[in-house]
């Protein structure tokens, strides 16, 4: 049976959430409102038409869910800062309560024992600054300078572990071409932007917190997932590797100083090429992170599809292939993870790898009091191991983040997928440890 000691004495065990699917409180104490606000307002937008309203009610609550954390056996807190509470027109006056939220917060995880990760951006872009472009701005790297120029001369006297971005392909891919997530846009010019901005913001982040904040350690997340070929024909070996570019080498490529990727006959990538031909920007997308946060949630198996613009691939799903899935539909694949942290790692072996978040979404029944959630503790054992093993094999991983303390709002789904150590009842707020929770703090004693 694999130990937590196992990982070693320093290895960070933590468990991680996010602002607009937490904390509530959406309009109050001088909060302005985000893109999510406004988004899952509209009719359709999010499963049940879940709004972030209220959540889970963080704000109010923090000290019993920061407990809750502890009790858990977890060492570190990761968690986000909302742009719209510190400034809620996006740049310009600073909102004392809401600086203050943050103060109150990081005294309690630091009372408590359990270390601080901030996470700047986690997709809740003030509203303000959409309707004046959002990330598609070439006004938005200045913008972002000042949000985070405040944080860390807030923060960085206290806070030595910060992370710049979260999933920017992500947020760019969902927001700003497939319309799917918050601010619901589409076509691939607002994309291209998109990208190029945020590629741009995750360096400057970084330099602005280097500067700022006395022995930082900094890094930026990036979602990432195997592509796998449905075939062995060339046309779906092309498409994999076309998936693989976007969703795993465009933004990390750029932060080692290797310039966006390059593929012969890729549309796509040509125009995106176009931005730093213009400008010459390939230095200042170049950050020397001191570690580099993998956020790995399945593996994609994909085949040639000549009918979707420039990518020319589609999914084949875990559903259809009748392999193992969570309740998402998404693969489920703990050798996959294992190479995807290996990959990752062997762009500079020496750099830290932190598992930022790892997690899994299934049906859970709350029975009597109890939610005995087996699949989801099989998941996080399966994939543990194999993060165990990439570290056996030299590669550097510092940590590893659960994905998350307890059920919230989770995008476009609403409050439907639950990802929670603890079951949250959204009418009456009431928590309640599942059998995963317990399990890892059993695990985390070890």
């Amino acid at each position: 049976m694999l130990k937590s000691s196992d990982f070693g004495s320093d290895f960070l065990w933590g468990v991680a959430i996010a602002a607009p699917q937490n904390e509530g409180a959406y309009n109050v104490d001088g909060k302005g409102l985000s893109i999510w606000d406004t988004f899952a307002s509209r009719n359709g937008k999010t499963k049940e038409g879940g709004k972030p309203t209220q959540a889970c009610d963080f704000y109010y609550r923090y000290k019993d869910d920061l407990l809750l954390a502890k009790a858990l056996g977890f060492k570190v807190f990761r968690f986000s800062i909302a742009w719209t509470r510190i400034l809620p027109e996006g740049v310009g006056r600073t909102n004392k309560p809401g600086i203050a939220f943050y103060h109150k917060l990081i005294d309690e995880c630091l009372e408590l024992g359990l270390t601080p990760f901030i996470t700047l951006y986690h997709w809740d872009l003030p509203q303000a600054l959409e309707k004046e472009g959002g990330w598609t701005s070439h006004l938005l790297l200045k913008w972002f300078s000042r949000f985070v120029t405040v944080c860390a001369q807030e923060y960085g006297d206290k806070v030595k572990n910060w992370i710049v971005l979260n999933e920017p392909m992500g947020f760019t891919t969902l927001g700003y071409m497939l319309g799917k997530h918050a601010p619901g846009r589409l076509g691939l010019d607002n994309f291209l932007s998109a990208v190029h901005n945020a590629t741009l913001a995750q360096a400057e982040g970084g330099r602005i917190l280097r500067s700022e904040v006395a022995k930082a350690y900094i890094g930026t997340t990036f979602s990432c997932s195997e592509m796998m070929p449905y075939t062995n024909k060339e046309t779906d070996i092309a498409a994999a590797n076309r998936m693989d570019i976007l969703l795993n080498r465009l933004f990390i490529e750029p932060a080692l100083g290797m310039g966006y990727p390059h593929k012969e006959g890729f549309a796509l990538l040509d125009k995106l090429h176009l931005h730093t031909k213009a400008w010459k920007y390939t230095e200042r997308m170049k950050f020397d992170f001191d570690f580099i946060g993998i956020q790995n949630y399945f593996a994609l198996t994909v085949k040639h599809n000549a009918i979707i613009p420039y990518i020319q691939a589609i999914e084949v799903s875990a559903t259809k292939r009748k392999v193992p899935h969570t309740a998402m539909g998404w693969e489920i694949n703990a050798d996959s993870f294992n190479r995807m942290i290996k990959r990752f790692s062997a762009y500079n072996p020496a750099k830290d790898i932190i598992i930022s978040e790892g997690g899994a979404y299934f049906k859970d029944h709350l029975v009597n009091g109890v939610i005995n959630d087996a699949h989801r503790i099989q998941y996080f054992q399966d994939y543990l191991k194999a993060a165990y093993n990439a570290k056996h094999d030299g590669v550097n991983l510092k940590g590893y983040f659960a994905w998350t303390l307890m059920d919230n709002f989770e995008w476009s789904e609403g409050y439907k997928a639950r990802f929670g150590l603890v079951h949250v009842d959204f009418k009456t707020q009431l928590r309640t440890i599942k059998n995963s929770g317990y399990w890892w703090r059993s695990f985390l004693k070890s």
